[in-house]
């Protein structure tokens, strides 16, 4: 991944990510709740070269935001980063989405409740699968929460751009969303090294 629509698109991607570029770019899929505060804390991490919003995990084309609200499309609220391992490991990237979020809870972020919020990887590949397997039996093991985690590992599908306003949202409204209060109630869990 990510998705294309067509060959050009490939080829044009393929251009600036492999030749101009000069180097190979890869991709997490991450849902953790609401996907304006997932995509805040990725986005300051050095390595991390874009985040996008958007859906994934349904059985629906091209689903809008007042679609996925409706629970019947089958979408989660994502983020699609897009990074440089050389300078920031998948791994590392599991560390920040473990702790930015409540990966105990099902079908739901702070108030934000319902389907779309749940807690989703969307591995790649067997390494992918694999990393994120041990991370979660390190954390319960470690009871870095006070439940078990019950964070769902799905093969990734295609990834669907989120509405233009969904993007730095909180960088372009100022708002403070679920995630930031998270983070500040549980500081000794954001320091962590897992």
């Amino acid at each position: 991944y990510p998705p294309f629509t067509s060959l050009y698109e490939f080829s044009t991607i393929y251009l600036e990510h492999f030749i101009i570029k000069g180097n190979i770019m890869n991709y997490a899929i991450f849902a953790g709740g609401c996907f304006w505060g997932v995509e805040h804390f990725f986005q300051g991490i050095v390595g991390v070269t874009a985040v996008i919003s958007g859906y994934s995990g349904g059985h629906t084309d091209n689903p809008t935001y007042n679609d996925v609200l409706t629970g019947t499309t089958g979408h989660i609220e994502v983020v699609q980063i897009e990074y440089d391992e050389n300078k920031v490991s998948y791994n590392e990237l599991l560390d920040m989405f473990f702790k930015i979020h409540d990966p105990t809870t099902i079908d739901r972020q702070g108030p934000d409740i319902g389907e779309q919020y749940k807690s989703v990887i969307f591995y790649g590949n067997d390494i992918e699968l694999d990393l994120a397997s041990k991370k979660i039996k390190t954390l319960d093991e470690g009871s870095y929460f006070n439940n078990p985690i019950v964070t769902e590992l799905r093969v990734a599908k295609t990834f669907y751009k989120a509405e233009e306003y969904h993007q730095d949202y909180i960088e372009k409204t100022g708002r403070i969303c679920y995630h930031q209060a998270y983070v500040n109630q549980n500081q000794t869990l954001f320091n962590s090294d897992f």
